[in-house]
């Protein structure tokens, strides 16, 4: 999920996500849509993003990295999702 610039010089492009695994982004990409309706911690998340003007995909791309850490944690934790848990993990 790490943005790649389009720097030259002084010109300042763009930031875009590519390159990596293709099918986890893709599935990350519609999680994070579901996760932005139905989870509390993910939707908090996506709202004070949006509340600092933040565009959609950014927002989302945002949501799709917050998602990777807290899966990441469960695994590595062996243990089961908690909304309180994440909260905690993610201030």
């Amino acid at each position: 999920m790490a943005p790649f610039n389009h720097d030259s010089g002084g010109y300042r492009g763009k930031r875009s996500i590519w390159g990596g695994r293709a099918s986890v982004r893709s599935n990350l990409h519609m999680a994070a849509l579901a996760a932005r309706r139905c989870n509390p911690v993910i939707k908090a998340f996506a709202k004070r993003l949006e509340a600092q003007g933040k565009p959609f995909k950014v927002v989302n791309v945002a949501c799709m990295r917050k998602l990777l850490v807290i899966l990441n944690t469960l695994v590595k934790t062996n243990s089961r999702w908690s909304p309180n848990y994440a909260q905690k993990q993610l201030d």
